[in-house]
C-alpha cells in the first residue's frame, strides 16, 4: 500500500477509535416511518420504524408528488441540459421561482426568488457573492456546515457569535466599521431544534445597517399558518432579509431557493458562482415542487402540520415522564420536529442507537464534529406520518434503555 493510502487508513482508524466513523444505510423502500434498510455489507434488509428523516410533513412519498414528477419528466424530459443562463432555465423553473416569490412577498419587499439544486449550493452562493473583501460576516456558532463553508469561500472577515446571544452580537456589530455586514444564522438549528431569535436579529440588522441571511431549511413548510416558514411564524418584514429555504425536507422533493429583494436576486444571477456554473436541476423536479406547494398551503398541509405538532407534544410529554431526573440523557429544549436526546459520550450515543435498532427502531447518533465535543446525541426527527402508536413505542423503548446502567466497552 502506498504511503498516501496508508495515511488515509490511519485517519480512518483514528475515527474508529473515537467512535466517530460514519457508515451509510441503504434505503430499499420509499421514505416513510416504516422502511426497509440495509446496512452496508449486511446480507439482507430489515424493516424498521425510523425517526431520522427530515420529511417533516410526510410528503416525500406522496402519490401526488410522484405523479407530478412523472408528468414533469414526460413534459420536459429527464435533464435540463445546461445551466440556468445557458438554455437550462425551463418554464417549470420560472413558475416555481414566481410562486415562491409570491409566498415571501408579505415578508420581503419587492421579493424575487432563485432556485438552486441544493440548500448547500444556495448558502455557498449567497455568502460567497455578498461577502466581498469589504464585508464582515457575523456567523452563529451553531450554524449549518453549508453556512460555515459559504463564509470560508467568501473574501470577508468572519466573526462568530455565541449561540442565540443577541447582546454579544450587538457588541460585535457596534465595534465593526466595515461598510458591509452580514448577520448569518440558521432559523431552526438542525441538530438542536430550537428557533433562532429572528426578530431580535432583524432589529440588530436594522440598527447596524446589516443584511440578515437566514437558512430556513427546517422551518419552511412547517412553521407559519400556511407553512411559509419562520418569517410567517414571526410576522416579520424587511428588505434586509435574505432567506434560504430548502425544498428537500418538509416539501418532500429536492432543491432550494433564495428569496430576497429583486436587486439582491439580480446581483446573485450576475455574481453567484454556484448558480452560474452548474447545470440546472431537472425541470421535472421544479414541476413536482409546484404540486408540493399546493399541498403545503392547502387543507392537507394544515392537517399534517397539526398532526406533527401533536406528535411533538406526545414525545416530549412521554420522555419527560420516563427519563430519570439527573440521568445520563436529557431532552433538549425544542418545539420543532427535531427533538435531540443529549447523552454526551460518543460511545454511549452509538450504543443507544444500536440498542434501539435491536427494538426495530432507527434513530441516528450524532457526534462531533457535527455537534460540539461532549454533546453527542440521538437526533429524533418526527414526521406528520408518524402515528401515536409509533411515538409511544419509541418512548417505551427509550424509557427502558436509559434506566439501565451504562458500562463502557473494554
Amino acid at each position: 500500500m502506498s504511503r498516501l493510502l496508508d495515511r488515509l487508513q490511519h485517519e480512518i482508524a483514528t475515527l474508529d477509535a473515537q467512535t466517530l466513523r460514519r457508515r451509510r444505510l441503504i434505503a430499499e423502500t420509499p421514505c416513510a416511518p416504516e422502511q426497509q434498510l440495509t446496512l452496508a455489507g449486511a446480507a439482507a434488509p430489515r424493516t424498521v420504524l425510523a425517526f431520522g428523516s427530515n420529511d417533516y410533513l410526510g410528503l416525500a412519498a406522496h402519490p401526488v408528488l410522484a405523479a407530478a414528477l412523472a408528468e414533469g419528466a414526460a413534459r420536459y424530459g429527464a435533464g435540463s441540459g445546461g445551466s440556468h443562463l445557458i438554455l437550462g432555465h425551463s418554464r417549470a423553473h420560472a413558475q416555481l421561482e414566481e410562486r415562491l416569490a409570491g409566498w415571501m412577498a408579505p415578508h420581503i419587499p419587492e421579493a424575487q426568488s432563485l432556485f438552486f439544486c441544493t440548500g448547500y449550493m444556495a448558502n455557498l452562493a449567497v455568502l460567497s457573492a455578498l461577502g466581498g473583501a469589504e464585508a464582515v460576516i457575523f456567523s452563529e456558532t451553531l450554524n449549518h456546515a453549508s453556512l460555515i463553508d459559504g463564509a470560508r469561500l467568501a473574501k470577508a472577515r468572519v466573526e462568530r457569535y455565541p449561540h442565540c446571544d443577541v447582546q454579544a452580537l450587538d457588541a460585535q456589530l457596534g465595534a465593526c466599521e466595515a461598510p458591509v455586514k452580514l448577520i448569518v444564522s440558521d432559523a431552526v438549528f438542525s441538530m438542536d431544534g430550537n428557533i433562532a431569535p429572528v426578530a431580535e436579529l432583524l432589529a440588530l440588522a436594522e440598527r447596524h445597517d446589516a443584511w440578515l441571511v437566514l437558512d430556513d431549511a427546517h422551518g419552511f413548510g412547517v412553521l407559519g399558518a400556511r407553512g411559509r416558514g419562520v418569517l410567517e411564524e414571526m410576522g416579520l418584514r424587511s428588505e434586509r432579509i435574505i432567506l434560504v429555504g430548502t425544498l428537500g425536507k418538509a416539501a418532500g422533493v429536492a432543491g432550494a431557493f433564495v428569496a430576497a429583494h429583486r436587486t439582491v436576486i439580480d446581483y446573485l444571477v450576475q455574481r453567484a458562482r454556484p448558480y452560474i456554473f452548474t447545470t440546472a436541476a431537472p425541470p421535472a423536479m421544479a414541476h413536482a415542487l409546484l404540486a408540493s406547494l399546493d399541498l403545503i398551503e392547502g387543507e392537507e398541509g394544515n392537517r399534517r402540520r397539526a398532526q406533527l405538532r401533536a406528535r411533538i407534544a406526545q414525545l416530549r410529554a412521554g420522555l419527560q415522564r420516563v427519563l430519570p431526573a439527573g440521568g445520563m440523557a436529557r431532552l433538549a429544549e425544542s418545539s420543532t420536529a427535531i427533538q435531540p436526546l443529549i447523552v454526551g459520550d460518543n460511545a454511549r450515543a452509538m450504543q443507544l442507537s444500536a440498542q434501539l435498532d435491536a427494538f426495530g427502531l432507527r434513530v441516528g447518533a450524532i457526534r462531533p464534529p457535527t455537534v460540539p465535543v461532549g454533546t453527542a446525541r440521538l437526533r429524533i426527527a418526527l414526521s406528520a406520518s408518524h402515528g401515536e402508536s409509533d411515538v409511544a413505542r419509541l418512548v417505551d423503548a427509550l424509557g427502558r434503555l436509559v434506566a439501565q446502567p451504562w458500562k463502557e466497552a473494554a
